[in-house]
């Protein structure tokens, strides 16, 4: 059975930081990506990062490049997102999500999604 957990998620001051965790089950991390997506008011479903299953990340939202680092560790079959100097527009809900080796922008590419966790950015 496929499951997907999110955590790490909250509220954080501005310029604070945030490691989101994705933890998995019923399948292998080298064999899947896996993107991370946020929905926020302003848009949806934007994605936000991918981790390929050779381990090689991408970065796919330029409001975030410089302040993300995608990490994965294959022995508790979880995926992060550690963010920093953040700010109130990475508020939204992150979803974490999976698809077959190579990374894609596009959200129906994806077959599987955790159930999201909600970053909050205020002061």
């Amino acid at each position: 059975q496929l499951r997907f957990v999110e955590s790490g998620g909250g509220l954080v001051q501005p310029g604070g930081s945030l490691r989101l965790s994705c933890e998995v089950s019923g399948f292998s991390l080298k064999d899947y990506a896996i993107g991370w997506f946020r929905h926020s008011p302003s848009q949806a479903r934007e994605p936000v990062s991918c981790l390929r299953a050779s381990g090689e990340s991408i970065v796919y939202a330029d409001s975030v490049k410089g302040r993300i680092t995608m990490s994965r560790d294959n022995a508790k079959n979880t995926v992060y997102l550690q963010m920093s100097s953040l700010k109130p527009d990475d508020a939204g809900v992150y979803y974490c999500a999976r698809r077959r080796m190579y990374c894609k922008p596009t959200p129906a590419n994806y077959d599987h999604w955790g159930q999201g966790i909600r970053v909050i950015v205020s002061s």
